[in-house]
Protein backbone atom coordinates (compact mmCIF):
# COMPACT_ATOMS: atom_id res chain seq x y z
CA UNK A 1 0.00 0.00 0.00
CA UNK A 2 2.82 2.39 0.82
CA UNK A 3 4.46 1.71 -2.55
CA UNK A 4 1.17 2.39 -4.36
CA UNK A 5 0.71 5.60 -2.39
CA UNK A 6 4.19 6.82 -3.30
CA UNK A 7 3.55 5.89 -6.92
CA UNK A 8 0.36 8.00 -6.85
CA UNK A 9 2.24 10.99 -5.47
CA UNK A 10 4.87 10.65 -8.16
CA UNK A 11 2.16 10.54 -10.83
CA UNK A 12 0.52 13.70 -9.45
CA UNK A 13 3.81 15.57 -9.55
CA UNK A 14 4.33 14.50 -13.15
CA UNK A 15 1.02 16.16 -14.37
CA UNK A 16 2.04 19.09 -16.67
CA UNK A 17 0.96 22.57 -15.63
CA UNK A 18 -0.09 25.28 -18.15
CA UNK A 19 1.96 28.40 -18.39
CA UNK A 20 0.12 31.73 -17.82
CA UNK A 21 0.19 32.63 -21.49
CA UNK A 22 -1.43 29.31 -22.35
CA UNK A 23 -4.54 29.95 -20.26
CA UNK A 24 -7.75 31.17 -21.86
CA UNK A 25 -9.79 34.13 -20.84
CA UNK A 26 -9.87 35.19 -17.22
CA UNK A 27 -12.40 33.39 -15.13
CA UNK A 28 -11.69 30.03 -16.66
CA UNK A 29 -9.41 27.32 -15.41
CA UNK A 30 -9.14 25.33 -18.56
CA UNK A 31 -5.95 25.04 -20.50
CA UNK A 32 -5.73 26.02 -24.10
CA UNK A 33 -6.60 23.37 -26.59
CA UNK A 34 -3.61 24.02 -28.73
CA UNK A 35 -1.70 20.83 -29.30
CA UNK A 36 1.44 20.53 -27.21
CA UNK A 37 4.75 20.34 -28.90
CA UNK A 38 5.88 16.75 -28.99
CA UNK A 39 9.16 16.08 -27.20
CA UNK A 40 11.98 14.39 -29.09
CA UNK A 41 12.12 10.62 -28.54
CA UNK A 42 15.52 10.83 -26.78
CA UNK A 43 14.24 13.27 -24.15
CA UNK A 44 11.12 11.18 -23.63
CA UNK A 45 13.19 8.06 -23.03
CA UNK A 46 15.49 9.89 -20.59
CA UNK A 47 12.54 11.19 -18.56
CA UNK A 48 10.92 7.76 -18.53
CA UNK A 49 14.19 6.22 -17.35
CA UNK A 50 14.52 8.81 -14.58
CA UNK A 51 10.96 8.18 -13.41
CA UNK A 52 11.53 4.44 -13.43
CA UNK A 53 14.86 4.79 -11.59
CA UNK A 54 13.22 7.03 -8.99
CA UNK A 55 10.45 4.54 -8.30
CA UNK A 56 12.90 1.64 -8.13
CA UNK A 57 14.96 3.49 -5.51
CA UNK A 58 11.85 4.25 -3.48
CA UNK A 59 10.69 0.66 -3.63
CA UNK A 60 14.12 -0.59 -2.52
CA UNK A 61 14.12 1.90 0.34
CA UNK A 62 10.65 0.90 1.50
CA UNK A 63 11.58 -2.77 1.20
CA UNK A 64 14.70 -2.26 3.32
CA UNK A 65 12.62 -0.47 5.99
CA UNK A 66 10.14 -3.32 6.10
CA UNK A 67 12.97 -5.88 6.29
CA UNK A 68 14.59 -4.00 9.18
CA UNK A 69 11.29 -3.92 11.05
CA UNK A 70 10.76 -7.59 10.37
CA UNK A 71 14.24 -8.51 11.65
CA UNK A 72 13.71 -6.37 14.76
CA UNK A 73 10.38 -8.01 15.52
CA UNK A 74 11.85 -11.47 14.92
CA UNK A 75 14.76 -10.79 17.29
CA UNK A 76 12.37 -9.47 19.93
CA UNK A 77 10.18 -12.54 19.60
CA UNK A 78 13.18 -14.88 19.89
CA UNK A 79 14.40 -13.02 22.97
CA UNK A 80 10.97 -13.30 24.60
CA UNK A 81 10.87 -17.00 23.77
CA UNK A 82 14.34 -17.48 25.25
CA UNK A 83 13.31 -15.73 28.45
CA UNK A 84 10.17 -17.84 28.62
CA UNK A 85 12.18 -21.03 28.09
CA UNK A 86 14.64 -20.07 30.80
CA UNK A 87 11.81 -19.20 33.18
CA UNK A 88 10.03 -22.50 32.54
CA UNK A 89 13.28 -24.43 32.85
CA UNK A 90 14.04 -22.67 36.14
CA UNK A 91 10.59 -23.51 37.50
CA UNK A 92 10.92 -27.13 36.42
CA UNK A 93 14.40 -27.31 37.89
CA UNK A 94 13.17 -25.96 41.20
CA UNK A 95 10.60 -28.74 41.38
CA UNK A 96 12.97 -31.54 40.36
CA UNK A 97 16.08 -30.75 42.40
CA UNK A 98 14.79 -31.77 45.80
CA UNK A 99 15.62 -35.46 45.25
CA UNK A 100 19.10 -34.95 43.75
CA UNK A 101 22.30 -35.08 45.75
CA UNK A 102 24.24 -31.83 46.28
CA UNK A 103 21.23 -29.79 45.20
CA UNK A 104 21.04 -26.08 46.03
CA UNK A 105 17.99 -23.94 46.56
CA UNK A 106 16.74 -21.52 43.95
CA UNK A 107 17.52 -18.68 46.37
CA UNK A 108 21.14 -19.82 46.56
CA UNK A 109 21.30 -20.01 42.77
CA UNK A 110 20.09 -16.41 42.46
CA UNK A 111 22.40 -15.29 45.27
CA UNK A 112 25.44 -16.44 43.27
CA UNK A 113 24.24 -14.76 40.08
CA UNK A 114 23.42 -11.55 41.94
CA UNK A 115 26.95 -11.52 43.37
CA UNK A 116 28.40 -11.85 39.87
CA UNK A 117 26.14 -9.04 38.65
CA UNK A 118 27.17 -6.79 41.52
CA UNK A 119 30.93 -7.41 41.67
CA UNK A 120 31.54 -8.24 37.96
CA UNK A 121 35.15 -9.44 38.41
CA UNK A 122 36.55 -12.83 39.40
CA UNK A 123 40.14 -13.61 40.41
CA UNK A 124 41.32 -16.86 38.76
CA UNK A 125 44.34 -18.37 40.52
CA UNK A 126 46.66 -21.16 39.50
CA UNK A 127 50.04 -21.51 41.17
CA UNK A 128 52.83 -24.03 40.61
CA UNK A 129 53.13 -24.77 44.34
CA UNK A 130 50.63 -25.37 47.12
CA UNK A 131 52.42 -22.96 49.45
CA UNK A 132 51.98 -19.97 47.16
CA UNK A 133 48.26 -20.50 46.61
CA UNK A 134 46.78 -19.19 49.90
CA UNK A 135 49.24 -16.27 50.08
CA UNK A 136 48.49 -15.10 46.54
CA UNK A 137 44.73 -15.43 47.04
CA UNK A 138 44.88 -13.59 50.35
CA UNK A 139 46.71 -10.70 48.70
CA UNK A 140 44.05 -10.59 45.98
CA UNK A 141 41.25 -10.44 48.54
CA UNK A 142 43.09 -7.75 50.49
CA UNK A 143 43.16 -5.75 47.26
CA UNK A 144 39.37 -5.81 47.01
CA UNK A 145 38.23 -8.95 45.15
CA UNK A 146 34.99 -10.51 46.38
CA UNK A 147 34.74 -13.39 43.88
CA UNK A 148 37.61 -15.86 43.61
CA UNK A 149 38.27 -19.09 41.74
CA UNK A 150 40.65 -21.86 42.72
CA UNK A 151 41.66 -24.10 39.81
CA UNK A 152 42.21 -27.85 40.04
CA UNK A 153 45.59 -27.45 38.35
CA UNK A 154 46.88 -25.95 41.63
CA UNK A 155 48.30 -28.53 44.09
CA UNK A 156 45.91 -29.14 47.03
CA UNK A 157 43.36 -26.87 45.35
CA UNK A 158 40.31 -28.21 47.18
CA UNK A 159 41.95 -27.96 50.59
CA UNK A 160 42.68 -24.28 50.02
CA UNK A 161 39.21 -23.72 48.60
CA UNK A 162 37.59 -25.26 51.66
CA UNK A 163 39.71 -23.16 54.03
CA UNK A 164 38.85 -19.88 52.28
CA UNK A 165 35.15 -20.78 52.11
CA UNK A 166 35.08 -21.27 55.88
CA UNK A 167 37.08 -18.08 56.49
CA UNK A 168 35.12 -15.76 54.21
CA UNK A 169 31.69 -17.42 54.00
CA UNK A 170 29.10 -14.75 53.19
CA UNK A 171 31.70 -12.12 52.27
CA UNK A 172 33.89 -13.56 49.51
CA UNK A 173 32.29 -15.98 47.05
CA UNK A 174 34.49 -18.99 46.29
CA UNK A 175 34.33 -21.17 43.17
CA UNK A 176 36.30 -23.93 41.50
CA UNK A 177 37.70 -24.00 37.96
CA UNK A 178 39.26 -26.46 35.51
CA UNK A 179 36.35 -28.84 36.15
CA UNK A 180 36.51 -31.54 33.46
CA UNK A 181 33.69 -33.93 34.43
CA UNK A 182 30.86 -34.42 36.89
CA UNK A 183 33.16 -36.21 39.34
CA UNK A 184 35.31 -33.09 39.53
CA UNK A 185 32.16 -31.03 40.06
CA UNK A 186 31.03 -33.30 42.90
CA UNK A 187 34.36 -33.01 44.68
CA UNK A 188 34.39 -29.23 44.26
CA UNK A 189 30.87 -28.83 45.65
CA UNK A 190 31.72 -31.09 48.57
CA UNK A 191 34.74 -28.87 49.33
CA UNK A 192 32.51 -25.78 49.44
CA UNK A 193 32.59 -24.37 45.90
CA UNK A 194 29.69 -22.00 45.25
CA UNK A 195 30.01 -22.09 41.46
CA UNK A 196 31.64 -24.29 38.82
CA UNK A 197 33.84 -23.18 35.91
CA UNK A 198 35.02 -25.37 33.05
CA UNK A 199 37.76 -24.51 30.51
CA UNK A 200 35.69 -25.87 27.62
CA UNK A 201 32.01 -26.47 26.99
CA UNK A 202 31.02 -29.77 28.63
CA UNK A 203 27.27 -30.40 28.19
CA UNK A 204 27.21 -33.14 30.83
CA UNK A 205 28.69 -30.84 33.48
CA UNK A 206 26.36 -27.98 32.48
CA UNK A 207 23.29 -30.21 32.76
CA UNK A 208 24.50 -31.75 36.03
CA UNK A 209 24.83 -28.27 37.52
CA UNK A 210 21.54 -27.00 36.05
CA UNK A 211 19.62 -29.92 37.54
CA UNK A 212 20.95 -28.96 41.00
CA UNK A 213 20.64 -25.16 40.87
CA UNK A 214 24.43 -24.82 40.76
CA UNK A 215 25.79 -21.93 38.68
CA UNK A 216 28.13 -23.16 35.94
CA UNK A 217 30.32 -21.00 33.73
CA UNK A 218 31.54 -23.12 30.78
CA UNK A 219 34.41 -22.09 28.52
CA UNK A 220 33.34 -21.21 24.97
CA UNK A 221 35.23 -19.95 21.93
CA UNK A 222 32.58 -19.18 19.30
CA UNK A 223 29.10 -17.64 19.24
CA UNK A 224 27.70 -21.09 18.48
CA UNK A 225 29.30 -22.55 21.61
CA UNK A 226 28.08 -19.59 23.68
CA UNK A 227 24.49 -20.12 22.57
CA UNK A 228 24.75 -23.90 22.99
CA UNK A 229 26.01 -23.45 26.56
CA UNK A 230 23.19 -21.00 27.27
CA UNK A 231 20.56 -23.38 25.94
CA UNK A 232 22.05 -26.24 27.95
CA UNK A 233 21.48 -24.29 31.16
CA UNK A 234 24.60 -22.18 31.79
CA UNK A 235 23.52 -18.72 33.05
CA UNK A 236 27.03 -17.30 32.43
CA UNK A 237 29.27 -18.17 29.49
CA UNK A 238 33.05 -17.91 29.81
CA UNK A 239 34.85 -16.60 26.72
CA UNK A 240 38.07 -18.60 26.60
CA UNK A 241 40.64 -18.36 25.21
CA UNK A 242 40.84 -14.71 24.17
CA UNK A 243 39.58 -13.71 20.73
CA UNK A 244 40.88 -11.21 18.20
CA UNK A 245 39.24 -7.85 18.67
CA UNK A 246 38.66 -8.31 22.39
CA UNK A 247 36.01 -5.80 23.58
CA UNK A 248 34.83 -5.11 20.02
CA UNK A 249 34.15 -8.83 19.51
CA UNK A 250 32.20 -8.98 22.77
CA UNK A 251 30.18 -5.92 21.77
CA UNK A 252 29.27 -7.38 18.38
CA UNK A 253 28.25 -10.78 19.76
CA UNK A 254 26.37 -9.48 22.80
CA UNK A 255 24.44 -7.06 20.56
CA UNK A 256 23.46 -9.79 18.11
CA UNK A 257 22.73 -12.34 20.87
CA UNK A 258 21.37 -10.26 23.78
CA UNK A 259 20.28 -13.31 25.76
CA UNK A 260 23.93 -14.20 26.50
CA UNK A 261 25.88 -13.17 29.62
CA UNK A 262 29.50 -13.34 28.47
CA UNK A 263 32.40 -13.65 30.91
CA UNK A 264 35.72 -12.97 29.10
CA UNK A 265 38.75 -14.37 30.91
CA UNK A 266 41.81 -14.68 28.68
CA UNK A 267 42.91 -11.33 27.26
CA UNK A 268 41.53 -9.25 30.15
CA UNK A 269 44.15 -6.95 31.68
CA UNK A 270 44.30 -4.53 34.58
CA UNK A 271 43.57 -1.63 32.24
CA UNK A 272 40.94 -3.01 29.81
CA UNK A 273 38.67 -4.80 32.31
CA UNK A 274 36.31 -1.83 32.38
CA UNK A 275 36.31 -1.60 28.59
CA UNK A 276 35.13 -5.21 28.33
CA UNK A 277 32.25 -4.47 30.71
CA UNK A 278 31.25 -1.34 28.81
CA UNK A 279 31.23 -3.39 25.61
CA UNK A 280 28.55 -5.73 26.96
CA UNK A 281 30.39 -8.33 29.05
CA UNK A 282 28.50 -9.45 32.14
CA UNK A 283 31.69 -9.92 34.13
CA UNK A 284 35.40 -10.59 33.62
CA UNK A 285 38.00 -13.02 34.90
CA UNK A 286 41.58 -12.02 35.71
CA UNK A 287 44.41 -14.56 35.58
CA UNK A 288 48.09 -13.73 34.84
CA UNK A 289 47.74 -9.93 34.72
CA UNK A 290 46.41 -10.06 38.29
CA UNK A 291 48.56 -12.91 39.59
CA UNK A 292 51.84 -11.87 38.00
CA UNK A 293 54.00 -15.03 37.78
CA UNK A 294 57.12 -12.99 38.59
CA UNK A 295 55.45 -11.53 41.68
CA UNK A 296 54.41 -15.01 42.81
CA UNK A 297 57.89 -16.37 42.25
CA UNK A 298 59.40 -13.48 44.25
CA UNK A 299 56.62 -13.71 46.86
CA UNK A 300 55.77 -10.09 46.22
CA UNK A 301 52.25 -10.24 47.64
CA UNK A 302 51.98 -6.46 47.90
CA UNK A 303 52.24 -6.22 44.10
CA UNK A 304 49.33 -8.62 43.68
CA UNK A 305 47.26 -6.56 46.14
CA UNK A 306 48.05 -3.40 44.12
CA UNK A 307 47.03 -5.16 40.90
CA UNK A 308 43.74 -6.11 42.52
CA UNK A 309 43.09 -2.52 43.59
CA UNK A 310 43.66 -1.27 40.03
CA UNK A 311 41.26 -3.81 38.53
CA UNK A 312 38.49 -3.28 41.04
CA UNK A 313 38.73 0.51 40.67
CA UNK A 314 38.22 0.17 36.89
CA UNK A 315 35.35 -2.27 37.35
CA UNK A 316 33.52 -0.17 39.95
CA UNK A 317 33.45 2.77 37.54
CA UNK A 318 31.20 0.80 35.20
CA UNK A 319 28.61 -0.16 37.81
CA UNK A 320 26.52 -3.30 38.34
CA UNK A 321 25.23 -5.59 35.63
CA UNK A 322 21.53 -6.01 34.90
CA UNK A 323 20.73 -9.71 34.89
CA UNK A 324 18.88 -11.21 31.91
Amino acid sequence: RLVLFLDLIARVHRIPKCKPEQQVEAGTSECCSAPRQQQPPAITHVRAYKRKSFMMRWKKHVKSVFMSLRLHLTASRLLRQSHANVASATSARALSTSSLDRSKSLDDYNRVLNKFASIRACAVLRTPTSEACPKAMQACIDGGFKIVEFTLTTPNCLDHLSAFRQKYDGDVMVGCGTIMNTSDAERAIDAGAEFIITPVMLPDVIQWCAQRNIVSVPGCQTPTELVTAYRAGAPLQKLFPGVAGGPAWVKAVSSALPMLSINPTSGVTLENAGEYLRSGAASVGLVAPLFDPVAIQNEDWDQIAKNAEIVMANVREVGPYVRK
